[in-house]
């Protein structure tokens, strides 16, 4: 064998043990809670200590923010303080996310869920509106489902029903490959983390630089750890007919230009056949909440005034026949 050969298969195998060293110091990755928002608070829970915010009237009704995946408490600021006037508005940063304990692993849906039951418990909150934006969606339900006591109704924003609504792509998957993705968390810049972002919003948008730094404060368990907890969760049950079983009353908001649901206004006529309102944003993409912070705090203000539907019956059988319905209607020619 030549030296030139071996200098080769030696340059391999440094990079092979490279690469493997790398895949096990960021899986191991964790970091500390810490106040990232001013007026942020830690609170202390057995499963990881959480950031939260309290603002508005303490005995007014509350709304509670559950933000997206890779997001923080600031994705809510354009909306918080048209909330607040009225409201108690509570703004928790998922585990693994903004100021939140990022641990190696808890980043399930149901796990969140308890959380954030769990940080509501602390500021004796119950009753709440309770709003999930994208992947605050699904945790905002799983709460009405194991802790009902806590929400007074439903909100979600941009949550696809189930996988099948929504499409990144096959540049978009690579960051959750095995050995793959860590290696691109290790070396991504900022003007990478600023381009995956921009699918989050309607073409155009100009992403804020507190949306880069939110990315780059989570640990890449945080990160795939919350990639794989929607799919799972979605894929168990989608989320309208989940909503539907828990039997409050549900708003289901999406913007119009939503580049990551193939197809908007299918999403929202899923959650429409469960029972739930709905309502097309025009203008915003997947985040209508930071594109259009008027409007949707306006809705989500209306929602809470609006009386709840009465409920006769099985909620599950009830949501079977209209979703038979809708698909019939559907394929109809």
């Amino acid at each position: 064998m030549g030296r030139g050969w071996k200098i080769l298969i030696g340059v391999v195998v440094v990079l092979a043990v490279l690469v493997g060293v790398n895949v096990l110091v960021t899986d191991a990755e964790t970091k500390p809670a810490a106040v990232t928002e001013p007026g942020g608070r830690i609170v202390s829970l057995p499963g990881g200590d959480m950031e939260a915010i309290d603002r508005g009237p303490r005995s007014a009704s509350p709304i509670v923010l559950i933000h997206c995946f890779t997001c923080a408490i600031n994705w809510w600021d354009g909306m918080i303080p048209r909330l607040a006037r009225d409201h108690r508005v509570i703004a928790i940063d998922l585990l693994g996310h903004g100021g939140s304990e990022k641990p190696s692993s808890g980043y399930s849906i149901p796990n969140q869920a308890d959380l954030v039951a769990g940080v509501l418990g602390r500021l004796g909150v119950r009753d709440a509106e309770v709003v999930g934006h994208s992947l605050g969606g699904p945790v905002a339900i799983a709460l009405a489902e194991r802790s009902p006591q806590l929400v007074d109704r439903l909100v979600t924003i941009d949550s696809i029903p189930d996988i099948g609504y929504g499409d990144v792509g096959f540049i978009g998957e690579l960051p959750f490959k095995p050995v793959i993705g860590q290696t691109l968390w290790r070396i991504k810049p900022d003007f990478a983390i600023r381009d995956g972002l921009k699918v989050a919003f309607a073409p155009g948008f100009d992403v804020p630089d507190a949306f880069v730094e939110d990315v780059k404060r989570l640990t890449f368990s945080a990160y795939e750890g919350s990639h794989d907890a929607y799919d799972t969760y979605t894929g168990e049950e989608p989320l309208p007919q989940r909503a539907a079983a828990t039997r409050k009353p549900i708003l289901a908001l999406m913007g119009a230009e939503e580049q990551i649901a193939s197809d908007p206004e299918q999403a929202l006529a899923a959650y429409r056949a469960t029972g739930a309102r709905t309502k097309l944003i025009q203008g915003a993409g997947h985040s209508p909440n930071v594109e259009k912070p008027a409007e949707t705090a306006a809705l989500v203000l209306a929602f809470d005034k609006q009386k709840p539907p009465a409920l006769r019956g099985n909620p599950k059988a009830a949501v079977q026949r209209r979703l038979q319905k809708s698909e019939a209607v559907r394929r109809q020619p």
